[in-house]
């Protein structure tokens, strides 16, 4: 242990030098996070630098925020591992999709890839929902190939741009991560899921991987080894290979008297997920709220304060990260403490209830107006309807509340059972949709540019597909003209209306009937408001 006691005299008599450096950090980090905002972000610009490679470019890159280089240092050769590119992997075949093995057919990675990108972070719930199912499918590899690993890539950064770290967690390990830019990004999903032991555990494990000098002393540190944590930055610091940054926050990290002397660090806008959790680790919790939806499932713990697991919650639901019973988990956990936004829901979602389980029609007719508002108001119309709906079956409604309980059906998975027995009132235009059916004419209002492409979608002869998804479909890259129409299919109602016909019948023609009725529904019910 003499090296740990002397990193901590060490540390001690230099805690003026970092108390110095802080303010060092105050100006050098906005000045680079400047430059940052003007560079384009890719969909993982915040992942954690935790591999060898990257850190090796480090010296260099960090030299122009004004700290000296100090001893140079090799520059680290990497070499690919000899795996293959698992962009075939996936979690359910064929026979459990209805997805077609060969759906790439003749296109490359690179071009799937391109196109996965381009999704939304905002988009329609039936949309995602196809999106998600295309890209867990375990697919052929495309016929024309591409940069091998591109495609499993672009597919895991897809879910993670949605939040839907479970997800992204078992295709990885479907996928295997021997790969280096595999394993960064199963570290990452370990370390937001507090899962950081076991994303050191199989850094340990996977012997062709080398770790970056900050996920080195973070692992150290976590199994214990806090001399030799110790050790490597003090050399790494000599050397210097970190950055301002870096070097201060790893030091608390490592010694708890820095972190309670010193000043709070600058706050980091945009944290790396180890960053993140060493800064929660000294007391210095950043908020996730203006964070990348992947760093909402930290707050999903029970050492999250309520409101910060309810925000987390509604905030993951909402992109369909999570299922919409998780909703009603958190709502019920206690009464509201305030009101106002997310309490108004809480008091509101719970005031229904009770009349749910009451079987009180009349009681459940008077809350589930407002209840209803509140949650289309937060973007949780849908998965409020999915909850909702098996429970207002049951309930004898009549007049507006009946329309409402419909309408809301409809907006659930169970919307052709609500098809099928409509109240009297009920929306011809939706009663058709849902039953795939071509709307009877006068049945919309023609004047809605709207609802007459949704009717248009579902006539006996559909309209032709846009000329890029014609010419994607022509060539056989049929995966390729699907994500297309589901792109457009997300802008909802923000969406060109002959654009929008066109695709939902792409879409049916294609075998993704039900994606396009949902979809239909959703835009006509909710007009981008869900």
């Amino acid at each position: 242990m003499r090296v740990w006691s002397d990193f901590q005299a060490r540390a001690k008599t230099a805690l003026s030098g970092v108390l110095r450096q802080t303010c060092a950090i105050a100006v050098l980090v906005p000045t680079s996070l400047a430059a940052q905002d003007q560079q384009p972000l890719s969909s993982i610009d915040w992942l954690s630098d935790s591999l060898a490679e990257e850190a090796a470019l480090r010296p260099q890159r960090r030299a122009q925020d004004g700290r000296p280089r100090g001893v140079s240092v090799a520059p680290v050769t990497v070499t690919t591992l000899d795996v293959a590119a698992p962009d075939g992997a996936g979690l359910a075949g064929s026979g459990e999709t209805g997805l077609a093995a060969t759906l790439w057919g003749p296109t490359t990675t690179d071009a799937i890839a391109r196109r996965l990108a381009a999704w939304p972070n905002e988009s329609l719930p039936a949309a995602r929902a196809a999106l998600e199912r295309l890209i867990l499918a375990r697919l052929d590899p495309p016929l024309d190939g591409g940069t091998p690993g591109a495609l499993i890539v672009a597919r895991i950064d897809t879910l993670l741009r949605l939040g839907a770290l479970d997800q992204a967690a078992a295709l990885l390990r479907e996928a295997g991560t021997e790969r280096p830019e595999l394993f960064r990004r199963a570290f990452d999903v370990a370390l937001l899921q507090g899962r950081e032991n076991e994303g050191c555990a199989q850094l340990q494990a996977s012997p062709g991987i080398a770790p970056s000098l900050p996920v080195r002393i973070f692992c150290l540190a976590r199994s214990g080894d806090w001399s030799a944590a110790a050790l490597t930055l003090e050399t790494a610091d000599a050397l210097g290979q970190l950055s301002p940054l870096e070097d201060a926050l790893l030091a608390r990290f490592l010694e708890p008297e820095i972190a309670e002397l010193a000043p709070p660090l600058p706050r980091i806008s945009m944290p790396t997920p180890l960053e993140w959790r060493m800064l929660e680790a000294i007391g210095e919790r950043q908020s996730t709220a203006g964070l990348p939806r992947a760093f909402a499932h930290a707050d999903l713990r029970e050492t999250a304060g309520w409101k910060s697991r309810i925000e987390a919650t509604e905030r993951l639901v909402r992109s369909g990260a999570l299922p919409p019973e998780r909703l009603n988990t958190v709502y019920r956990e206690r009464s509201a403490a305030a009101s106002g936004g997310v309490w108004d829901r809480v008091a509101l979602v719970e005031d229904l209830r009770l009349a749910l389980e009451a079987d009180r029609p009349r009681a459940v007719a008077r809350a589930l107006p407002e209840a209803w508002a509140a949650m289309q108001a937060g973007g949780l119309a849908v998965p409020f309807a999915e909850a909702l709906a098996p429970c207002l079956v049951p309930v004898a409604l009549d007049g507006e509340a009946a329309l409402l309980a419909h309408r809301i059906a409809l907006l659930s998975e169970r919307y052709e059972d609500a098809a099928l027995t409509p109240p009297d009132g009920a929306d011809a235009l939706s009663l058709a949709l849902a039953r795939g059916l071509p709307p009877e004419p006068g049945s919309w209002d023609q004047r809605d540019p709207l609802a007459a492409a949704l009717a248009v979608a579902f006539a006996p002869t559909p309209p032709a597909p846009t000329p890029r998804i014609a010419g994607l479909a022509e060539t056989g890259r049929i995966g390729e003209a699907l994500i297309e129409a589901l792109l457009i299919a997300a802008r909802g109602a923000e969406a060109d209306p002959g654009d929008l016909a066109a695709a939902l019948a792409f879409l049916r023609g294609a075998g993704m009937e039900e994606t396009a009725r949902r979809a239909a529904l959703q835009i006509h019910l909710l007009r981008g408001r869900a």
